[in-house]
């Protein structure tokens, strides 16, 4: 069974087109639905996000929501885990999660067949609304998640990205590890996580969205169902602003690592910002554009200071991180940092080329069909556009919002939203620390 799911995935790929019939209604308990139909397989993708993530943690408590939703699977009224794992295999139903900062939910695929597609979205509706949190999968899953860290934590690329979260987002809910402190965890009761899960697990924040072989009337009955079981509530409070870094600021830290990882940036661009559009242009030249970028070319090409560097944009409710990230031999790491600085420093001042932009924009256009090219990515941007209260044409504008660009757009949001004298710098492992 699984097997043939995998198979009627990959066969899903190049059906998408970029001018996705998205429908979009309100449950009767007040949940946003958000449907692509499509009979060309005989599958369903669904999803149920909830504004859950981690920002919604507090330091005393932080890892709380990455529990609670992990833990949501492993028991529900009527069935433990395993009950649940060998239920879905036995239609052959793939129960996913996922998890950033501002959101927190499942997703599921299944056959659209109606037999197998009833049974997985029963469990799937249990583990939304009926999660038991049973005591000892919890201690269980803490100590998991603690070995884990631990883990990870003598990482250089962990150490690097740790550092540079807490300088970003300093003072702001975004800096909390998603996954919570080994302290913080160890804390961690079945009440906080059942307090948790009734508070933000709630019909006034979440979005369906479901994408494949079923109608608009059998999709209707699906977000009726999977979500009946929660309650109404109130949507959280709104995360506050994230302010913006006031002055550079280094840290060196001090690693045995073969090689020193490098991070550099600071606050970038939320969702639905009206820069968005130049920014992801400009990024794409400056060091989104992978060999073709501007920074591949002076620290890779010119160079020969690192085999891959990158920078990028990830924007979320509130403004997520702009970050440039390398490795690099430690004894190159402050010369890689300079070119790095300067590169930056002259792509601000004096903005790409018109070659530069007119190869990117084809790249970008180009390469779109690609960004919704399985169900699965047609899922995740249905659920984006829902969370994010974006437009239903968005994805059918992309690539109308790339060809718009224009040089001096890209110089002036470059100019107003990236001060290269402001960013935080984090270098683990380098030579002289």
């Amino acid at each position: 069974m699984r097997l043939l799911l995998i198979f009627l995935a990959w066969a899903w790929a190049g059906l998408a087109t970029a001018a996705l019939p998205i429908q979009h209604w309100k449950t009767s308990t007040g949940a946003r639905v958000y449907f692509v139909e499509s009979h060309e397989l005989p599958m369903l993708d669904v999803s149920a996000e909830f504004p859950a993530g981690s920002s919604q943690d507090t330091e005393k408590k932080s890892g709380l929501a990455a529990m609670t939703l992990r833990m949501m699977r492993l028991g529900v009224q009527g069935l433990d885990e395993n009950a649940i794992s060998e239920q879905l295999a036995d239609v052959g139903a793939a129960l996913g999660m996922s998890f950033d900062v501002d959101r927190a939910g499942y997703s599921l695929r299944t056959l659209s067949k109606k037999e197998f597609r009833d049974a997985a979205l029963a469990i799937m509706t249990k583990v939304l609304s009926e999660p038991t949190f049973p005591e000892a999968a919890l201690a269980r899953e803490v100590q998991h998640s603690i070995s884990e860290m631990k883990e990870s934590e003598i990482k250089p690329e962990t150490v690097a990205a740790r550092a540079f979260s807490k300088m970003v987002f300093a003072g702001h809910p975004y800096q909390l590890r998603a996954g919570g402190e080994a302290g913080t965890l160890s804390t961690l009761t079945r009440a906080d996580l059942a307090e948790f899960h009734a508070k933000h697990f709630n019909t006034s924040g979440a979005v369906v969205a479901l994408m494949g072989d079923v109608t608009r009337t059998e999709a209707a009955l699906i977000a009726e169902q999977l979500t009946a079981g929660l309650a109404r509530g109130n949507k959280p409070a709104p995360i506050p602003p994230v302010n913006m870094i006031l002055r550079g600021e280094e840290r060196f830290i001090s690693h045995p690592s073969a090689q020193a990882h490098i991070l550099t940036g600071g606050p970038g661009v939320k969702r639905g910002d009206p820069d968005y559009f130049p920014l992801l242009v400009g990024n794409y030249i400056f060091g989104g554009g992978g060999f073709n970028s501007r920074l591949t070319l002076e620290v890779r090409e010119k160079r020969g200071l690192t085999y891959s560097v990158y920078s990028a944009f990830s924007p979320y409710r509130e403004a997520g991180a702009f970050q440039i990230g390398l490795q690099t031999r430690r004894d190159q790491a402050k010369q890689a940092l300079q070119v790095v600085r300067d590169t930056l420093k002259t792509f601000v001042t004096d903005g790409p080329t018109a070659a530069e932009l007119e190869g990117a924009k084809q790249n970008l256009i180009g390469g779109f069909p690609l960004r919704i090219d399985t169900s699965r990515k047609i899922l995740e941007y249905l659920a984006v556009i829902g969370f994010y209260d974006l437009p239903l044409d968005y994805l059918e504008l992309f690539p109308e919002r790339i060809a718009q660009v224009t040089l001096p757009k890209i110089k002036e949001v470059f100019a107003r939203r990236v001060d290269p004298s402001r960013l935080a710098t984090v270098v683990v492992g380098g030579e002289n620390n």
